[in-house]
């Protein structure tokens, strides 16, 4: 049995971030048709409902349906800390991130914060995500429990840390870092629409021991990935240099443990230095682009338009929780603002890229998730296009459907989210 979406439709051809809009494709009165878990066809409604005449249909009026979401880089156990007060990249963490992720060694807090947020995320209209747990094994089943008992395709791992610069009861050892890592892989990786990520937190939490540790283990296991933190505000740069005197700079650090390829994903990225910039485009690897973090805590304007048109791969992200918001609608207005900060806006077209296509390619899962095509994964996001009476009036006056969706890009948020589907089966 067919599941038959009607609506308004949008998919890509290609990468709007380097062809234009014209990768995009609309169609005003379109239809998705889903079954057994994957799209089955994108085209005219009319057309569509002629080939499936026993299709459940589900018609969403001018509701504008496009894949699902994608969150590149999220830290999940931040979810009751967003939105706390008044601090920078180091102090926040000691202020707020180490002792909430403590909390972590209990199972029951792990799977009560791991449920809410994949509520919170769901209801923004996200389907899939790569996030950072804590050092708690516990942590990495919570996540990994929630997502599988609602057959999402999600990414995770045991943020490593070892050395004194995170608190006690926080930090593991590289030993420790090994083998339960390799631990979870074998539990969890692979299983389902899940997948396994290895996790050193950031190049200061962790000793050299940890991070050859953690390369020696992604050379076991080459197609999981690697995500850490890279270059996100100028003091912390100076602070990793400060204890690894002898890099050539930052991304040297991972370079020299073995934790560098096509398939790291490296969160931030602001102040990168030229040979970084050089390694990072031509080994492949990609980069999380979290503009509401970087805003919130202060950390600069990343360079979207020169990385993207020198090749770079880039997904967007919201950094829960020191990003300030769980909608990635929310994320694409504030990299549009800060692309505008650096003199390049962004097309809407391409914002939308980047919380879908580009995500999903960024973390290596473009084949399955992230566009609208025969094949592909059923995972999808119906948009109310006029959500509040301020977007409704502005979208009202629109000449085309960019002019029509960038309001909701701008002003939208959870209230814009009228269904989603995950797997092919309606989630919200």
């Amino acid at each position: 049995m067919h599941d038959l979406l009607l609506g308004q439709v949008l998919y890509f051809t290609g990468d709007p971030l380097i062809e234009g809009p014209a990768a995009a494709r609309h169609i005003r009165r379109g239809a998705v048709a889903l079954a057994d878990g994957r799209i089955t066809a994108v085209g005219e409604a009319e057309a569509l409902r002629a080939a499936h005449p026993q299709a459940r249909v589900h018609d969403y009026g001018a509701g504008l349906i496009s894949a699902g979401f994608i969150d590149a880089h999220v830290h999940y156990p931040q979810t009751a800390i967003i939105a706390s007060w008044g601090k920078r990249l180091i102090d926040w963490l000691n202020h707020y991130t180490f002792p909430e992720e403590m909390r972590f060694a209990d199972p029951a807090h792990a799977n009560e914060i791991a449920a809410r947020y994949f509520d919170l995320a769901i209801a923004h209209g996200t389907t899939s995500m790569c996030s950072y747990c804590t050092i708690h094994p516990e942590s990495v089943d919570a996540f990994f429990t929630e997502a599988q008992a609602r057959g999402m395709r999600a990414l995770a791992g045991k943020t490593c840390m070892d050395r004194d610069t995170a608190p006690e009861g926080l930090r593991d050892t590289a030993q420790a870092a090994y083998d339960q890592s390799k631990a979870l892989i074998g539990r969890w990786h692979g299983v389902d629409r899940l997948g396994y990520v290895l996790t050193p937190r950031f190049a200061p939490t962790s000793t050299p021991a940890q991070l050859s540790a953690l390369g020696a283990l992604w050379a076991e296991q080459p197609d999981c990935l690697m995500q850490t933190h890279l270059s996100e505000q100028v003091d912390e740069i100076a602070w990793v240099k400060s204890l690894y005197p002898q890099a050539r700079d930052y991304l040297d650090i991972y370079e020299t443990h073995g934790l560098m390829g096509e398939r790291a994903v490296f969160g931030h990225a602001i102040h990168l230095e030229p040979r970084e910039r050089a390694r990072i485009l031509e080994t492949g690897a990609a980069l999380a682009h979290c503009p509401t973090s970087n805003t919130f805590i202060g950390s600069g304007l990343f360079d979207m338009a020169g990385l993207v048109a020198a090749g770079a791969v880039v997904g967007l992200a919201t950094d829960t929780g020191g990003g300030s918001s769980f909608s990635m609608l929310r994320t694409m207005a504030a990299a549009y603002e800060i692309a505008q900060l650096n003199h390049h806006p962004l097309h809407p077209a391409a914002l939308w890229w980047l919380a879908t296509g580009a995500s999903a390619r960024a973390l290596r899962i473009e084949d399955k998730v992230g566009n609208l095509a025969p094949g592909m994964e059923a995972d999808l996001v119906v948009i109310d296009l006029a959500s509040t009476p301020a977007i409704a009036q502005r979208a009202a006056r629109a000449e085309d459907i960019w002019e029509a969706i960038f309001p909701t890009i701008m002003m939208g948020d959870d209230r814009a989210v009228t269904s989603v589907w995950i797997g092919g089966r309606k989630a919200r």
